[in-house]
C-alpha cells in the first residue's frame, strides 16, 4: 500500500491547488472542481476486497495533515471539505473513519472558531456533519501503529504553495494604520509650522522625522513582502529533495564502515591463535587450514539408527529355531476364529414364508 501514497497526495495536491486558485472558501467552488475532476474515482479501481478498506485508510491518512497547520486558511478549509467528500465517497462497508490525533485537536478548535468569527458558515456546516456522522476516531496517533515498521519513517514534506507565511508585517501595517501615520504628519508639519519663528513656514531646525513617512513604510512593506515570496520560491525550487540523498549518502557511508569494522574483528578472532598458557606451549601447534579442512572431510559422519521392525527381525532370525509362521504378518482371523471354524460354512437363516 505505500506505493499509494505518492500519487494519493499528488492528487491531493491538485485539487487543493485548483481550490486555492478560486481565492474563496465557499464549498460550492470546491464541490465544481470536485464533480470536474470527477475525484471519488479515485476508489474505482479494483483490488481484493481485503486490500478495499487498507486503501480507504490510507486515502483517508493522506488527505488529513491538509487540515492541519501550517497550511493557510484556504487550503485547511480546502482538506476539511476533501476529508468531507472522501469520506462519503469511499466504497468500505461500513466506512472507514477518520483517525484525528488528540494533540491536533486543539488546533482544529482554534481553525473552527476562527471560521465562526469571519463567518465562514459553511465550514462550520461540513464539520458539524461529520461530527453527526461520527466520522472521527479520537486516538493518540494519526496514523495506525504497527510492528515491524521502519526505524525512521519518512518525513513529511510540506507544499511551500500552500504554506501559511509569516505575515505580521504585512498585516501590522494596513490602509487604516498608514492613513492614520499620514494624518498625524499633516498635524505634525501643522504644530511646527504654529510656533516656528517664520510664519506659515515649519522650523528646519525640529525636523524630526521624514516628510514622506508613509509612502517610505509603504514601499518598504512591499519590498519586504516580495522578498519574502521570492525566497519561498527558491526554497520550493530546491526543496528538500536536495538533503536527503545527502544524507541517505552518509547512512550507506556509516553503514558500510561498520560492517567492515565487524567483518575485519571477525576475520582477527577466527584467523589468529589463543596463544597457550606456559604449561600447555610444548602441545601448541601451528594452524593449517588445508589440514583442518582434510581432518572434517574425513571426520566419521552420524550413522542412522535401524528402526524397531528392522531390530526385531534380527533378533528374531538370529535364534535360529523359529518357524516361519512367526515372521509372517499376522492375519486378523487368526486372533479369533481357529482353523477348524475357518473351514465349517456359515449357515444361512431361513426366510420367513407370508
Amino acid at each position: 500500500m505505500d506505493y499509494f501514497i505518492e500519487p494519493v497526495k499528488s492528487d491531493c495536491e491538485d485539487i487543493l491547488s485548483r481550490f486555492q486558485r478560486t481565492e474563496s472558501v465557499r464549498y460550492e467552488e470546491f464541490a465544481t472542481i470536485w464533480r470536474k475532476m470527477d475525484f471519488p474515482s479515485i476508489f474505482y479501481g479494483k483490488m481484493p476486497a481485503n486490500e478495499t478498506r487498507a486503501f480507504c485508510r490510507l486515502v483517508l491518512t493522506t488527505a488529513y495533515p491538509f487540515l492541519l497547520p501550517p497550511y493557510n486558511f484556504q487550503i485547511r478549509v480546502g482538506g476539511l471539505y476533501l476529508l468531507y467528500g472522501l469520506y462519503n465517497t469511499q466504497l468500505a462497508v461500513p466506512k472507514e473513519k477518520i483517525s484525528i490525533a488528540l494533540k491536533d485537536w486543539e488546533n482544529i478548535m482554534k481553525f473552527l472558531q476562527d471560521a465562526l468569527s469571519s463567518q465562514h458558515y459553511d465550514v462550520c456546516y461540513i464539520f458539524r456533519q461529520l461530527i453527526s456522522d461520527k466520522a472521527f476516531y479520537f486516538a493518540a496517533m494519526p496514523k495506525q501503529l504497527i510492528f515491524q515498521v521502519k526505524r525512521k519513517p519518512k518525513r513529511q514534506v510540506v507544499c511551500e504553495e500552500f504554506r501559511d507565511r509569516p505575515a505580521r508585517v504585512k498585516e501590522l501595517i494596513t490602509s487604516d494604520t498608514l492613513e492614520e501615520i499620514m494624518n498625524v504628519q499633516e498635524h505634525y508639519e501643522k504644530l511646527k509650522a504654529a510656533i516656528s519663528a517664520t510664519p506659515g513656514q515649519p522650523d528646519p531646525a525640529i525636523s524630526l522625522i521624514n516628510k514622506d513617512l508613509g509612502t517610505s513604510l509603504q514601499n518598504t512593506v512591499t519590498g519586504y513582502q516580495k522578498w519574502l515570496d521570492g525566497m519561498a520560491g527558491k526554497k520550493n525550487e530546491s526543496g528538500d529533495a536536495v538533503a536527503d540523498p545527502g544524507e541517505g549518502t552518509s547512512q550507506q557511508g556509516e553503514s558500510s564502515r561498520r560492517a567492515e569494522l565487524l567483518a575485519s574483528i571477525k576475520s582477527k578472532s577466527y584467523g589468529q591463535l589463543v596463544e597457550a598458557s606456559k604449561s600447555r606451549r610444548h602441545r601448541q601447534v601451528e594452524m593449517d587450514p588445508l589440514a583442518s579442512e582434510a581432518e572434517r572431510s574425513h571426520e566419521p559422519t552420524r550413522k542412522r539408527m535401524p528402526s524397531l521392525k528392522a531390530r526385531t527381525k534380527k533378533n528374531l532370525l538370529s535364534k535360529g529355531n523359529l518357524k516361519q509362521e512367526i515372521l509372517e504378518a499376522t492375519k486378523q482371523w487368526r486372533l479369533s476364529v481357529t482353523e477348524e471354524d475357518k473351514s465349517e460354512r456359515p449357515r444361512q437363516k431361513a426366510r420367513f414364508k407370508y
